[in-house]
């Protein structure tokens, strides 16, 4: 078993059931993935477009590829034909891109609707107040739950308060048994504390990235 699998089998033994673990696999090579994919695993997470449509050609067609970082409208279109799962959609904008393209190939896109809910001002998302609420309006989306990033900071109370105030928006949606897609290497198990389904995990399985 190597390093990759062992981290992998060590994470799965903290995930109660129903608590879905994406591989966070930005700037690691085809290897690295391989070696998760024989574990197992079929979820893999990316934050560029490029890299994840690379990925995609020269990996097994039965990963699900989730795009976690921000997105330029201008590439969406190589990512709608096979996306699994969008994480980070962060404006009307975006949406009504996603929209559009899945339009043309009348496909319907799953995506979680990023919030901010952090203190830094640099992290993307809509806020608390500011969520769309006309989704018949994009027959080509459907919107499967929410996601965030907490506050980078070790003060646990402020990370709970991030993660808590996004289940209790879903509590309050009406989407039926939402996502959350909550959690990194770093703070997932407060994550899984406040209600996660989903956490996004990269350098607990694979090391550090070499940017």
């Amino acid at each position: 078993m190597t390093d990759i699998q062992q981290h992998i089998a060590a994470i799965r033994a903290t995930l109660p059931e129903g608590v879905q673990l994406i591989c966070v696999s930005k700037y690691q090579p085809l290897e690295a993935i391989e070696q998760a994919y024989a574990a197992g695993e079929r979820d893999f997470g990316e934050s560029h477009i490029q890299e994840l449509v690379a990925k995609h050609e020269a990996l097994p067609k039965d990963i699900r590829w989730h795009m976690i970082g921000h997105i330029q409208t201008n590439k969406l279109k190589l990512i709608v034909p096979f996306v699994h799962l969008i994480h980070s959609v962060d404006s009307v904008r975006l949406m009504e891109a996603i929209e559009k393209e899945a339009a043309k190939i009348d496909r319907i896109i799953d995506v979680l609707l990023e919030v901010h809910v952090a203190k830094e001002e640099s992290k993307s998302g809509f806020g608390i107040g500011e969520l769309p609420t006309n989704w018949e309006a994009y027959p080509h989306i459907r919107v499967c739950g929410f996601m965030t990033m907490a506050t980078n900071t070790e003060d646990e109370e402020e990370i709970h308060r991030c993660f808590r105030q996004l289940r209790d928006l879903a509590q309050h949606s009406s989407i039926v048994h939402p996502i959350l897609s909550m959690g990194m290497s770093d703070d997932y198990a407060l994550a899984i504390e406040d209600g996660s389904t989903m956490v996004r995990i990269g350098s607990r399985i694979f090391g550090e990235r070499n940017y």
